[in-house]
């Protein structure tokens, strides 16, 4: 991941790199390279996708700015994975559980995993940026370009399918 846009930054690929030192680049780029990269994780379920997604959400930040901040990152991020998944509207297809299911003991962080890549895309996304990232619904919902109460309901829904898909496993 790292190797790529730091490879783009010493060759100079940015438009504003007369304006701005590399240093700047990469001190943005490490502040932010987990956050980004962990959220394309989430979305592509796979790390060379992921890489590609975190270096070209950079690139397109860049190119915009020579010093994006944090929200200016998240929309070239957004951008990305709306080119990679339909991201926006929400898909919002579980069914209302007809029985309650007790889950007895620990689960596994493994069930977690695989009930999260199994969301949609959409729904994905809000969970990840609200109980994994700390994005508050006005923040996603600014992002997603989506009301705060659809926020809100795209995540009761994805808490939800992990719910009934952990209960399955």
């Amino acid at each position: 991941m790292a190797s790529t846009l730091e490879s783009a930054i010493n060759l100079g690929v940015f438009v504003h790199a007369a304006e701005a030192p590399k240093t700047r680049y990469s001190k943005i780029y490490k502040e932010n390279c987990d956050r980004i990269y962990s959220l394309a994780f989430w979305m592509t379920d796979n790390e060379l996708a992921a890489e590609e997604l975190s270096a070209n959400t950079f690139l397109r930040a860049f190119a915009v700015t020579n010093q994006p901040a944090g929200d200016q990152i998240d929309r070239a991020l957004l951008t990305e994975i709306r080119e990679f998944a339909s991201v926006g509207v929400l898909t919002l297809h579980s069914s209302v559980s007809s029985s309650s299911t007790s889950i007895q003991g620990n689960i596994k962080r493994v069930h977690l995993e695989r009930a999260v890549v199994q969301l949609p895309a959409t729904e994905k996304l809000i969970f990840l940026l609200h109980d994994v990232e700390g994005y508050v619904h006005e923040r996603i919902a600014w992002l997603l370009g989506i009301s705060e109460e659809e926020s809100k309901s795209g995540l009761h829904e994805a808490r939800l399918q992990i719910r009934n898909l952990i209960a399955r496993m």
